[in-house]
């Protein structure tokens, strides 16, 4: 392997010894260590199949590709064996009941940003845990008692939150096991990195294009400063990337067809995500409203969604209250 000269043995306590064999933290551990198959398939491309392939159409219209269904599959069977009750997946129209006397219920997108997939480019894995209840996913995103996500990148990263703070481990190739190299992560509240999709802002709210406008004005403009702009095309990476770095997220509803409600799935896009940036300190909202106090009407329903640094969420709601339309 490839040595640099402040190479040393592998840092960081391990995932194994920072979670417990019980509980929300069992699920999460067992999620854990089952990523690196799918980071290895996702690694291989197109060496064995093509994973890219298009073999139907999920409940939300979106296309479903080879790799989707498989890793939601994948997923599935983990779950079963974890002891999880009942799994709602973006690539199931219907609920997936697994062991009617489990505790939780795990919400997932298996493969966060799949239109990337088969081009090398960011991809990841969306959960939520909640206790099991009459209620089933139905039930706002304040009721998750952990989350956590998965970035394939160059390495396997895993983000998790028990209710107590967000921890990050990065998956040592050499050992096949997750160190800890983040704990107790706290996001500053004022940033300059922005992450959107800019294409989009003629759809926009007049309120949002203000705010984007003062925003690429910089130095000489009404915010004073200026700003860079990231755009990763999965969610899952740009949460990974403001975690380890800070920053802000907007996907928002605009005026086209379809994107009236935004376009993120509530249940296990936005809740996970909301859920992990607010525990590192952040803030997430729909634009009207926290998103963990959002009450879900369907399992699949769609919702904006602004995340991170908390000054820079604050002042996007301020533009849009002050400019309505």
């Amino acid at each position: 392997m490839l040595k640099l000269p402040n190479d040393g043995p592998a840092s960081g306590r391990l995932l194994d010894e920072a979670l417990s064999a019980n509980g929300p933290a069992a699920i999460v551990l067992a999620i854990a260590k089952s990523l690196p198959p799918l980071a290895a398939r996702l690694a291989a491309g197109s060496l064995h199949g093509d994973p890219a392939e298009l073999v139907g159409v999920n409940d939300s219209g979106d296309r479903q590709k080879a790799l989707d269904l498989a890793a939601h599959h994948y997923m599935i069977e983990v779950l079963r064996v974890a002891g999880v009750r009942q799994v709602l997946s973006e690539e199931a129209e219907r609920v997936v009941v697994l062991n009617a006397d489990g505790l939780f219920d795990v919400a997932m997108d298996p493969i966060d940003g799949s239109g990337s997939i088969g081009i090398g480019a960011p991809l990841g894995t969306l959960f939520s845990i909640l206790p099991a209840d009459a209620e089933g996913f139905l039930r706002p995103g304040r009721a998750v008692v952990a989350a956590g996500y998965a970035s394939f990148g160059h390495s396997l990263d895993f983000g998790y939150s028990l209710g107590q703070g967000v921890h990050i481990a990065t998956l040592d190739p050499e050992t096949g096991l997750y160190r800890l190299i983040r704990e107790n992560v706290v996001l500053k509240p004022v940033t300059s990195t922005i992450a959107y999709n800019a294409s989009n802002e003629h759809y926009w709210s007049d309120g949002l294009r203000a705010w984007a406008r003062d925003l690429r004005m910089g130095a000489d403009g009404p915010r004073e400063r200026d700003f860079n702009m990231r755009w990763l095309a999965a969610a899952v990476g740009d949460l990974h990337r403001i975690l380890m770095r800070g920053g802000a997220f907007l996907y928002p509803q605009d005026r086209r067809r379809g994107y009236e409600n935004g376009r993120l799935r509530l249940i296990y896009e936005c809740t996970p995500m909301a859920f992990l940036i607010e525990q590192a300190g952040g803030a997430a909202s729909d634009g009207t409203q926290r998103i963990l106090d959002r009450q879900p009407a369907d399992p699949h329903e769609f919702a904006p969604l602004i995340f991170g640094a908390r000054d820079e969420v604050e002042t996007i709601l301020s533009y849009l209250a002050a400019n309505q339309g």
